[in-house]
């Protein structure tokens, strides 16, 4: 009896010394905590705050559970999935995918993206009909990257199968160095091509390798305890049923416009039938900023072809598509005005350009100017810091929008203050807005021209 006593005490005590499930520890602490990679297929510092794929879902969850996220980088997949294993992490949203060995204590979570290895060329070039052929010319591939481990599988059908490992560089770099015909092949994931196809247009897909992978979380399960697994799993489901992924992968991986200011229909369309409205204005909001009309007008087709309703995929609103935290600072008002819009957006500008050091001449002030307000301030900075570093110089224009598309590859951007941008966004954006002045300028629109606003009580619709 006295021995069954014990061991019934010691069970006892053994049950009241485990701790609660790691769900229910996490709600009680109030904080999720998700490591992840400074990476686009991950999370990184975009022109309206924090964004990226991993990013927004865990976001997303964090909202879910009800509590708030706390998000922190490694450089390395391998670090994203030991700091889950080690209990640091919850969990890791850093563009993982299945087909790796985890350790004890994680598991995966549910797919919620197919992802396919792609053999990449340059369009016009000869594609080659299989791996063998595209071995007998040359393919390079970052030194440790899932690419490699992907060639030497591929090898053991294919003994003669050889490639260029290089450890100077990333995935990215050799894409670009593909795009301008100084590699001839190199091995990229469906969302890595899917990512840098709009800065590079002249790759292609020439072949499909391995088998299609699937991009997932890695969940903490130490202890056997499954509860927040549980819990993600259920989330994914909610999340599909209510469109979230697709609308996520949409934003993300989607077909990106493309614009040709000499044969688009739509814009000398618009300057008839929209530009009218709020002409006025453009034309008041310069004056009393010290703008050129036209080109406030330009940047407001490229933000939002000249629609109070727009709302871009980042969550601006209104015809200069100002984020929240810039129309309070610029106290523009109800942003989703056009008006309202208008006079914050060239306010915005304005600040933009006296921001500017004052050595820096016209016209590389104003280009560097909206290009600052299309990816911030200090993205732009640090594309002026690699181009000063580089020799080049930092105040002139065409050298900086060199080097902005390097603020997306990951050689470059570790060195940078603020890290990973869409680099290539602000030069296509200050292209566009170029070709739209040039229009705007070729057609004779001087000030008074146009008819004013015919309706200007536009009421927005919907929104925050």
């Amino acid at each position: 009896m006295k021995v069954l006593l014990a061991l019934l005490s010691t069970l006892l005590l053994a049950t009241c010394s485990q701790p609660p499930p790691l769900l229910e520890r996490i709600l009680e602490q109030g904080e999720l905590r998700v490591v992840t990679r400074n990476s686009p297929d991950a999370y990184y510092l975009g022109s309206q705050g924090p964004e990226g794929p991993a990013y927004d879902l865990a976001s997303s969850f964090a909202e879910h559970l009800g509590v708030p996220l706390r998000l922190y980088t490694v450089r390395t997949r391998e670090a994203a999935v030991e700091e889950v294993a080690s209990g640091r992490a919850h969990l890791a949203a850093a563009g993982l995918s299945t087909g790796i060995s985890l350790p004890r204590g994680a598991q995966f979570g549910p797919g919620y993206q197919r992802v396919q290895e792609h053999l990449v060329y340059r369009r016009r070039t000869a594609r080659p009909s299989s791996i063998a052929a595209a071995a007998r010319g040359q393919i390079e591939v970052a030194a440790g990257s899932a690419h490699q481990r992907t060639l030497e599988d591929l090898r053991l059908r294919n003994p003669d199968l050889a490639w260029i490992e290089r450890s100077d560089t990333d995935t990215e770099e050799i894409l670009a160095e593909v795009s301008q015909g100084k590699v001839q092949f190199t091995l990229a994931s469906s969302t890595e091509f899917a990512l840098n196809r709009s800065v590079h247009p002249e790759l292609a897909i020439a072949l499909d390798l391995a088998p299609e992978r699937a991009l997932t979380w890695v969940v903490s399960t130490a202890g056997h305890d499954s509860s927040l697994l549980d819990r993600v799993n259920a989330f994914f489901v909610l999340a599909r049923r209510e469109g979230r992924i697709a609308a996520l992968l949409e934003r993300y991986y989607g077909k990106d416009e493309r614009f040709d200011y000499l044969l688009s229909r739509n814009f000398m369309e618009h300057l008839d039938s929209r530009l009218p409205r709020y002409l006025t204005w453009f034309q008041e909001a310069a004056q009393a900023h010290d703008l050129d009309w036209r080109l406030l007008a330009a940047m407001g087709y490229q933000e939002s072809k000249w629609d109070p309703h727009a709302v871009s995929f980042t969550g601006v609103r209104g015809l200069m598509q100002l984020t929240e935290d810039t129309a309070a600072r610029m106290r523009a008002g109800d942003r989703r005005d056009p008006r309202a819009s208008i006079f914050g957006g060239a306010k915005y500008l304005a600040l933009l350009l006296r921001t500017m050091p004052r050595r820096i001449p016209e016209p590389d002030r104003t280009w560097l100017a909206v290009a600052a307000y299309n990816v911030g301030l200090g993205h732009l900075e640090d594309a002026r810091v690699l181009a000063q570093e580089a020799g080049r110089n930092a105040d002139r224009w065409d050298d900086v929008r060199e080097f902005l598309p390097l603020l997306s590859q990951e050689r470059w951007y570790t060195r940078t203050k603020r890290g990973y941008a869409r680099g290539w966004e602000p030069v296509r954006y200050v292209d566009n807005v170029q070709a739209y002045l040039n229009i705007l300028q070729v057609a004779g629109m001087s000030t008074g021209q146009l008819a004013p606003p015919p309706d200007p009580e536009v009421k927005p619709r919907g929104g925050r």
